[in-house]
């Protein structure tokens, strides 16, 4: 793993105070900082956009970009990426979504905010694209080679590859500065909405320990100082080698599949597809689409578990820069951390088994069965139980 660089480890050190101040005061503070960390990078997005388009050779990258390449789709790596990268794009399976849902009010539509998401992700993807690839094109033709062997994927495009391009334009030093004040920000937005996640959950969890005084903020604190330390070896001189068994195996990859399957079972058939939408109806005043209650019940699941098996039949081994393959223990390293969040899934069934009443089949079919009686309003939940009553 080499040293510590400790610039990297300032930068490091820097970002999560950045991101402690922003989530210290709740929603409160991470709103606020919200409204600069997620609407800045659009800005810079755009700029490089229109730079990009108008660069020489931006016409070739953006062939390169749009024209398909239909043998790629027997490659399961593709399809694992793409499904993934949805996921973590969207935030889904992380619990960010469902805990910044959690403050909203209870009448808020949340069935129209999610087209508006979905339109906005996705079409922020689509565009940033032709802003990476027409500078790409740029980069291709300025130098002479193929513009295949310059979009290499994974962490190499945006810390390498983007950056050379960009000193080949004209003032780069602007145009690095733009680029990489967006790639900060989108990092620090992603990460103190994660940390929003982790600390509603345990306070949640633990209302009378943590919701007292300074508790919450001294519990952000402890998350960042053990995080900052955990994060220590990616900033090493070995730290990219570590980086990408962590996005390969954490991040993406079967992990997150594995638990998109098992939620979107549990909403569609455990809890009920037919009482979700209720829920829905009874927050908005009116039901979703059916084609949406069939999505939960069949076409999530399905596609999940399609890409997942198809995934684990031709598995291939993990390679940095496309052409070094990591050793055994590297995979074991990998495999370890995916299956340390997953196992907490079957610990809990075993817990939740052992610590109930009757047969086992009397326990399964229990424990397999939602609530009969739930707060239909905010009101209601907060008389029931006040300490779920949120900042």
């Amino acid at each position: 793993m080499g040293k510590i660089q400790w610039e990297l480890c300032l930068c490091l050190l820097l970002s999560w105070t950045i991101c402690y101040f922003c989530v210290w005061k709740g929603v409160r503070s991470t709103g606020k900082a919200t409204y600069f960390t997620a609407t800045f990078p659009f800005v810079m997005l755009f700029v490089l956009f229109v730079r990009g388009m108008t660069l020489p050779g931006a016409l070739h990258g953006i062939k390169y970009y749009l024209y398909p390449n239909p043998s790629r789709l027997a490659d399961p790596q593709v399809w694992m990426d793409a499904g993934t990268q949805i996921f973590y794009s969207y935030a889904i399976c992380l619990g960010i979504l469902t805990t910044l849902g959690s403050y909203n009010k209870y009448n808020n539509n949340c069935y129209r905010d999610s087209f508006y998401l979905c339109l906005l992700n996705s079409g922020t993807s689509f565009i940033s694209g032709f802003a990476i690839f027409s500078v790409l094109g740029y980069m291709s033709q300025k130098q002479g080679i193929d513009i295949a062997s310059v979009a290499e994927s994974g962490p190499g495009l945006v810390f390498i590859v983007y950056p050379q391009a960009v000193t080949l334009l004209p003032f780069p030093q602007v145009w690095a500065v733009c680029f990489f004040t967006m790639i900060i920000l989108l990092g620090i937005d992603g990460l103190f909405v994660g940390m929003e996640s982790i600390a509603t959950s345990l306070t949640d969890v633990f209302p009378f320990q943590l919701r007292k005084g300074y508790r919450r903020e001294l519990l952000l604190l402890l998350i960042c100082v053990v995080s900052f330390f955990i994060d220590l070896p990616l900033v090493s001189q070995g730290g990219a080698y570590l980086l990408q068994i962590f996005d390969h195996y954490v991040c993406s990859g079967p992990a997150l599949l594995l638990m998109a399957i098992l939620q979107s079972v549990v909403i569609g058939w455990i809890y009920g597809a037919q009482r979700f939408s209720d829920n829905i109806a009874d927050m908005i005043g009116y039901k979703p689409l059916s084609l949406v209650k069939y999505c939960w019940l069949y076409a999530t699941p399905a596609t999940c578990s399609g890409t997942f098996i198809f995934l684990l039949l031709r598995y291939s081994p993990l390679r940095f820069n496309n052409f070094y393959v990591y050793p055994g223990w590297a995979y074991g390293i990998g495999w370890f951390l995916a299956t340390s969040s997953l196992a907490m899934i079957p610990l809990i069934m075993v817990l939740k088994l052992a610590n109930g009443k009757g047969t086992l089949w009397q326990r399964i079919k229990k424990l397999s069965q939602p609530a009969e009686n739930l707060p239909v309003t905010t009101k209601e939940m907060i008389r029931l139980n006040p300490c779920v009553s949120k900042e």
